[in-house]
């Protein structure tokens, strides 16, 4: 939601085959024009749609998912970046042609200074973006021993789960 600010466009693509009211919360809630579900949708002829025939510029996975971190270099535009903050303990690989031919900057961080804190916290007070949004969940820590495995489910749609400890 901070690429929103701005002035990116934000494509959503979902993993899971039944993602409707994932889908709805994204539209909803997060003010996510567009989602891919890359089981269903051809990918590229959706994003090329989206995007009018340009192709993203910046393709960012935080899913660590293989299979997506291996395919994102084929849905960006030439000159684009690809950024990877997802971890993955697997080796990933992709075409060196495609890549190349691209002229792709792959990058990759977990890394955030105080500044980029500092900002975030800034967008939160001025409502910005809204963190209650992210939130689907909610358990008193008393309770996160019966609760814990259900958030583990993908049925269970879980995008943020809070342990309230008053």
């Amino acid at each position: 939601m901070l690429l929103r600010l701005h002035c990116l466009q934000t494509i959503l693509f979902r993993i899971a085959k039944s993602c409707h009211r994932k889908k709805v919360y994204c539209r909803q809630q997060l003010n996510v024009p567009h989602t891919i579900n890359p089981a269903k949708d051809d990918v590229v002829q959706r994003l090329k749609a989206i995007t009018n025939n340009d192709m993203p510029t910046v393709v960012f996975d935080a899913t660590g998912n293989l299979k997506a971190i291996n395919n994102g270099i084929n849905y960006l535009a030439h000159g684009g970046r690809y950024a990877l903050v997802g971890l993955q303990k697997e080796a990933m690989s992709f075409s060196h042609p495609e890549f190349h031919k691209r002229e792709t900057t792959l990058m990759s961080s977990r890394n955030a200074t105080k500044d980029d804190f500092l900002y975030v916290i800034d967008v939160f007070k001025k409502g910005l973006v809204k963190p209650e949004n992210f939130i689907t969940h909610r358990t008193a820590f008393t309770d996160v021993r019966e609760n814990f495995s259900s958030w583990l489910d993908p049925k269970n749609k879980v995008i943020k789960a809070i342990v309230d400890f008053d």
